[in-house]
């Protein structure tokens, strides 16, 4: 049986010494994978002219993380559980900066996806098991919506230095330096945090069913990998298969979780309405915004000519709006409504992306500004309020599992978003007309991705290459208008969508009030 949440802190639970010392632990971890998915798509246009991969193999590069991480996270969540939370996140994080120094030194496309891949499987470890840390260190509501918050906002932060710091290694490094900077948070992490971090697990968890973990990983990899392969070459048997398997490795999985005394995800989690509605509201707002996330950067640089640190300071509104906002989140939830502060959220980053729809090549920064800061602040207030419900909706026994999900959600939304809107952006984008005079190879090279279009355009003669490079500029931002706005739609149906499933959710109030 599942025991009821608790909503007060429990007698034995007093306030644990240092709680907040392990905190700042913990986010060195988030950290660590912000900064690392936010400095790829910087890296993205130099790493095209060194590995040239195509423009598919781009897409895999800048997905294939996600949906290893996905695939995997919630059998992470329920190892950690076992074996211990602690455990699990220091092992991790000596794999993630391990493998940081191959995706470094990766030679080839292929060499590079492989790289990605493997950090997903190390990153898998570092998300469930710092949100799982939070619930237990943090016993009262009102202390873990602020640790939440700082939760979420050291996300932000990391997104913010990543691009910045990143820039700077850009225009004074070899492209591969941007992913050994894991390295020396990594050591802070695991040195501080075998001091610092307790150990928690669940007392009772009952054995690891490693046929669950094969049904959970094969059927997320399997569906997404259908979805994206479909939404770039076409539904054919490939992808027919690959959906199938999905399909009825997940309804497997699902069913053997209902049958099990101790499952690998306890279904009856999502009977709670609240847990259910903030993981359907994160996986959504992932979905709609990742195609913006991971293309702006290119815009910025390979559309607008500015520099890798002139992109990442461009890209600081975000951070900025995220960071105040997620501070502020648990306090504003309970003074309105946990439905109004997630749902104003979400239909304000709906809106900024209904803007986007109206880019133009020459969109000056001050209106690029305010909608990547109103999309900040959206995401801060959704993120965070619905990070705490998930959390506080379970006994912190199971709480590893509760994070796993809700990692997992927002993982999945990343890579479906990826391969949806990519898809998007990368099909309108091939469709672009090539002027008299270039060239087959290098037109052949510049439908590829924007890169090759830059790298053929310098090659050939001014007038040329000039009409070459703005016809596909052209077609670049096509495709992320069509993006943002169908991320625009998908964002306000989740408003809609949050302000049903999350009616009468609160947050729980502190021991004094």
């Amino acid at each position: 049986m599942v025991s009821p949440p608790s909503g007060a802190p429990d007698a034995a639970d007093a306030p644990r010494p240092g709680r907040w010392l392990a905190l700042a632990v913990l986010v060195l971890a988030v950290l660590l994978v912000a900064v690392d998915a936010t400095v790829l798509g910087l890296a993205t246009p130099f790493l095209s002219e060194d590995l040239k991969p195509s423009g598919t193999q781009l897409l895999w590069i800048g997905d294939v993380y996600s949906f290893v991480i996905a695939g995997l996270l919630v059998s992470m969540g329920s190892l950690g559980d076992r074996i211990g939370r602690k455990r699990l996140l220091l092992v991790g994080a000596v794999a993630f900066g391990a493998v940081s120094v191959l995706n470094a030194y990766a030679t080839s496309p292929e060499m590079m996806i492989v790289a990605r891949a493997l950090l997903g499987v190390a990153g898998a470890t570092l998300m469930p098991s710092t949100m799982a840390l939070i619930r237990n260190l943090f016993h009262d509501p009102k202390e873990r919506s602020l640790a939440i918050g700082i939760w979420g906002a050291m996300a932000s932060a990391g997104a913010a230095v990543g691009p910045v710091v990143g820039g700077f290694l850009l225009e004074n490094f070899w492209w591969g330096s941007v992913f050994l900077i894991n390295l020396p948070v990594m050591a802070v992490l695991v040195l501080v945090g075998f001091k610092l971090l307790p150990e928690s697990r669940d007392p009772s968890p009952g054995p690891w069913d490693l046929l669950s973990v094969a049904l959970s990983m094969v059927g997320i990899i399997a569906v997404v990998y259908a979805i994206k392969e479909g939404a770039t070459i076409g539904f054919g048997l490939p992808v027919a298969v690959a959906a199938v398997v999905g399909v009825v490795a997940l309804v497997w999985f699902v069913r053997r979780q209902l049958k099990l005394p101790a499952p690998l995800l306890d279904m009856r989690l999502f009977h709670h309405r609240g847990f259910s509605g903030a993981v359907l509201a994160d996986l959504l707002t992932i979905l709609g915004l990742s195609g913006l996330v991971f293309f702006l950067s290119q815009f910025l640089q390979l559309v607008q000519d500015r520099s890798p640190l002139e992109a990442g300071l461009a890209e600081l509104p975000a951070a900025v709006g995220a960071v105040t906002a997620g501070l502020l989140a648990g306090q504003a939830a309970r003074r309105f409504s946990v439905r109004s502060v997630v749902s104003g959220g979400l239909g304000a980053i709906g809106v900024a992306l209904a803007v986007l729809a109206w880019l133009q090549t020459t969109t000056p920064y001050p209106l690029l500004g305010a909608v990547l800061l109103v999309v900040g602040v959206g995401a801060g207030f959704s993120f965070t309020v619905t990070a705490d419900v998930i959390l506080s909706s379970v006994p912190k026994e199971q709480a590893g599992s509760a994070a796993a999900v809700s990692e997992t959600a927002y993982e999945l939304g990343a890579a479906l978003g990826i391969a949806l809107l990519g898809s998007i952006v990368t099909g309108v984008y091939r469709g672009f007309p090539i002027p008299v005079g270039v060239p087959a190879d290098a037109a052949s090279g510049a439908h590829e991705s924007l890169g090759g279009a830059v790298e053929a355009a310098a090659l050939l003669p001014a007038d040329t290459g000039a009409a070459l490079l703005s016809s596909a500029q052209d077609a670049f931002v096509e495709g992320l208008r069509i993006a943002s706005g169908v991320g625009a739609f998908v964002l306000i149906g989740t408003a809609l969508a949050a302000w049903f499933l999350l009616r009468g959710q609160r947050l729980a109030e502190g021991a004094g009030g």
